[in-house]
């Protein structure tokens, strides 16, 4: 009963933190690919595209350091949808980067980030945030 005095008191639980956590991080990777959707071809797209690629990283990274702190459904829904996202984010971007081809470079961009996009909603888009 101390314990629980002692957490009250201090305001935001472990469990509460996390899930703002896990939040943010899952608001801030919807950004990134919004906003690399919206690129197009120019001199300054292999920096952007990184740009964007390692703040979605950072926020895996962040989503990965908040889950042991989750209540176990929220947890393991966490945890599967951040696995996913991962994999297919880094198949996009092997497919990408391994078979860009100069004359279909722009078609090839816009269906690696279209396919992102769709990972994302099936994905870390359902994890509950309300």
């Amino acid at each position: 009963m101390l314990s629980a005095v002692a957490l009250s008191a201090c305001g935001e639980s472990a469990h509460d933190k996390a899930r703002a956590q896990v939040c943010g991080a899952r608001t801030d990777i919807s950004k990134q690919i919004n906003t690399l959707t919206g690129l197009e071809l120019s001199a300054n797209l292999p920096s952007q595209v990184k740009g964007g690629v390692e703040a979605i990283a950072n926020d895996i990274t962040k989503i990965k350091g908040a889950q042991g702190n989750l209540e176990p459904a929220r947890r393991k829904q966490v945890q599967t949808a951040t696995h996913t996202f991962e994999t297919r984010l880094n198949s996009i971007l092997t497919g990408l980067t391994s078979n860009l081809s100069l004359t279909n470079a722009e078609a090839q961009f816009k269906s690696a980030l279209s396919d992102l996009a769709t990972s994302y909603k099936q994905t870390l888009a359902s994890v509950d945030c309300s």
